[in-house]
């Protein structure tokens, strides 16, 4: 039967649209006229059930005809995929295998698809298999769409030599590859596939500039992520939710708040992620009364906060020492909006009793308030408090607490080592220490990176491997000499106990963060700009206070974003107010 001639069966279909009750009348309708073995007018039947969200509908009419073509699977394949009906498609593909019907290049792309939206790296191998099998392999729709699968499914080798093969790249390959490095971590890898991109000539889009901010945002690549939003400005881009929310998060996590709420109060419109973000910035940057200011007017004027937004919340509560606003915090996600606490809400608790001293308070929570058995997280909160406040007893038991419930997790049998050194206990260290290398337990590398001209640098504890090393270190020599006249004392406390105390000195002198403020330090004489360092692991104790004595003495803003926060130092201060 010729669709053109829209016959009245066909009419009532286009009228019942993607409403699953009126179909179900035209369906009958269909039948009852004698046209129920129709193959076009089931094939648009199940493709509108599809887009009505009843697949399991559309697959018993597909399962049901007696002569099914490859146009009908095809079409529902496609038709779930881009539905967001991932399993359903996985679904129609499989049947059309069954059917024994030939294949199309949309087929293979909605299946790809498909794969990548559940995550399914073994059925989509099988699907690349059986492309390659049928002569699609060299598809570039496919080849685009299985880039995105092993983006997605973290297999970025595979990925990346499908992306190097594509003869005629679209932009959503591009995007498929920036954001597949982006959110497996490795931003710079997603950083040089935004500049091949702008060599190639290929226009970007907004999910090219979302991917490529937040790539940015991990990097803390502000130069590049300034430059983005010079082009979004420039070529009027539509401010979506998305692209609003990546530019946010850009300047939250390169260092400036006040661009990020300049952004945040320029958007027409805002979700609960944008407002979650814009409270958890306030919050990595000790701007706690700011937090708890937006959350409240969230509260009067935005969505309802989620259970992330009050993670975010209590976080800034924690860090800022504002304990009473954390316990209303808590007590309000409860009683007012049902939410259930996580793990990580318990653990922020924790963390502000503990920060501000209350040691007591936050066992007391631990035991009344927090459900079952408290996970590890709890207890390396409680952990660094007791290291924090000097409170060796309780955290010699806390530690031990964490070794049996994560026996393999260095770092707990490192703090413990650093609080039986710093209660006296050096027989104790030996044991631990000894332990550790029985297990082959090893310490994470500290690194610390700092981007200059649009390139970065990246320093490990006595770094030799840079084209500078020799005026780096004569530069941070002449700078500690400046800082201990100045009043610096090394905080040898800072590093395992296994070294003598003059090791110890030598070992914090080199450590990564001082060589990379050195350095920056060193390439802008003169310059009144923010010195911007980021680094994997949390800041040690004497870095801190050296780089505290070196804001002083070089009248400069010192920036650094560890793992936990940022460390915005001036005039000999720290803006987490000893709070980290």
């Amino acid at each position: 039967m010729d669709l053109h001639h829209r016959s009245p069966e066909y009419n009532a279909l286009l009228l019942a649209g993607p409403r699953f009750g009126p179909l179900k009348q035209a369906h009958a309708r269909l039948i009852v006229a004698g046209h129920g073995l129709s193959l076009p007018l089931t094939t648009k039947l199940a493709t509108l059930a599809v887009a009505a969200g009843a697949a399991s509908y559309a697959r018993l009419l597909a399962a049901s005809h007696p002569a099914p073509d490859s146009f009908l699977f095809c079409t529902l394949t496609r038709a779930a995929a881009h539905r967001g009906l991932p399993a359903a498609a996985l679904a129609f593909y499989r049947g059309l295998l069954a059917a024994a019907l030939p294949f199309s290049s949309f087929a293979f792309t909605a299946v790809a698809k498909a794969c990548a939206d559940l995550s399914a790296l073994r059925a989509g191998m099988a699907v690349h298999a059986h492309a390659i099998l049928l002569g699609f392999g060299s598809d570039r729709f496919v080849q685009t769409a299985l880039v995105v699968l092993y983006s997605k499914c973290g297999q970025l080798a595979v990925a990346r030599k499908l992306f190097d093969a594509i003869r005629d790249r679209s932009v959503v390959a591009w995007n498929a590859m920036i954001s597949g490095y982006e959110q497996n971590g490795l931003a710079e890898r997603a950083i040089e596939v935004y500049k091949e991109m702008q060599m190639a000539g290929e226009a970007p889009d907004s999910a090219t500039f979302v991917a490529t901010l937040s790539a940015c945002a991990q990097a803390g690549a502000l130069d590049l992520g300034r430059e983005v939003e010079r082009r979004i400005v420039s070529e009027r881009m539509d401010m979506n939710v998305f692209l609003g929310a990546a530019l946010l998060n850009m300047y939250v996590r390169c260092g400036l708040v006040n661009k990020a709420r300049e952004w945040f109060d320029r958007l027409q419109e805002r979700n609960v992620v944008t407002w979650t973000s814009m409270i958890a910035g306030y919050g990595m940057h000790g701007h706690g009364h700011e937090a708890i200011k937006l959350f409240h007017l969230m509260r009067r004027e935005g969505p309802p906060p989620n259970d992330v937004t009050f993670i975010s919340v209590l976080s800034a509560c924690a860090h800022a020492g504002l304990v009473s606003e954390g316990r209303d915090a808590f007590a309000t996600m409860k009683s007012v909006y049902g939410l259930v606490p996580r793990a990580e809400h318990y653990c922020s608790m924790v963390d502000m009793y503990g920060r501000a001293g209350l040691l007591d308070d936050a066992m007391q929570f631990i035991r009344d308030s927090i459900p079952g058995e408290p996970g590890p997280e709890v207890w390396t909160a409680m952990l660094g408090a007791c290291k924090m406040h000097k409170n060796f007893n309780l955290g010699v038991e806390v530690a031990e607490r964490l070794i049996a419930l994560e026996p393999e997790n260095p770092s707990h049998r490192v703090l413990l080592s650093n609080i039986y050194a710093l209660s006296g206990k050096m027989n104790h260290v030996e044991k631990v220490r000894n332990t550790m290398i029985k297990r082959r337990l090893k310490k994470q590398i500290g690194y610390s990176l700092i981007e200059i001209g649009g390139i970065a640098h990246l320093f490990r504890m006595g770094e030799k491997s840079h084209p500078q090393t020799r005026d780096i270190y004569q530069y941070l020599e002449e700078l500690i000499h400046r800082i201990t006249d100045a009043g610096y004392v090394p905080g040898t406390d800072s590093v395992l106990h296994e070294l003598e105390e003059e090791e110890r000195e030598f070992a914090l002198r080199y450590h990564g963060e001082k060589l990379a403020v050195a350095f920056g330090l060193m390439m802008s004489p003169g310059s009144t700009a923010p010195i911007r360092i980021i680094k994997n692991l949390r800041i040690c104790g004497d870095c801190h206070l050296a780089i505290k004595y070196m804001s002083a003495v070089e009248n400069r803003e010192i920036i650094v974003r560890d793992k936990h926060r940022f460390h915005h130092f001036k005039d000999g201060k720290c803006s987490c107010q000893e709070y980290w």
